[in-house]
């Protein structure tokens, strides 16, 4: 089947500074969390707030580019593309992660506004 995307976009806050990872046959990795806010109303239009983590991984210089220039907090803008894999638990069982396999990042700048909703 032609005419398929697998494209993501997102911008959030990083919640922890980016791990850093080199494999035994030297590749280079990162894994980060960036956190998404979506704001809504509850049944008594009361404004709220969920927080949404996005499992964010990188790789090569990439990655680098990311340790180097990230930290918990810093806002980024990732674009990439989802990639589903398959570990096992500690009991043997299968888990299947969805993430985002990052291809390209922004740092952004920006003033702290987080207790604001925005209605």
């Amino acid at each position: 089947m032609t005419g398929m995307i697998n494209n993501v976009q997102l911008i959030g806050n990083l919640g922890a500074d980016p791990e850093l990872f080199v494999s035994e046959n030297g590749k280079i990795s990162c894994r980060l969390s960036v956190a998404i806010n979506d704001f809504y109303k509850d049944g008594r239009g009361k404004p709220m707030r969920k927080t949404n983590w996005m499992q964010v991984k990188a790789w090569g210089s990439l990655a680098e580019a990311m340790v180097a220039e990230l930290h918990k907090g810093s806002r980024v803008a990732v674009n990439g593309r989802l990639v589903n894999r398959v570990t096992k638990g500690k009991g043997g069982e299968k888990i299947q992660k969805t993430e985002i396999q990052a291809v390209k990042f922004t740092k952004i700048s920006y003033q702290d506004k987080r207790d604001e909703l925005p209605f």
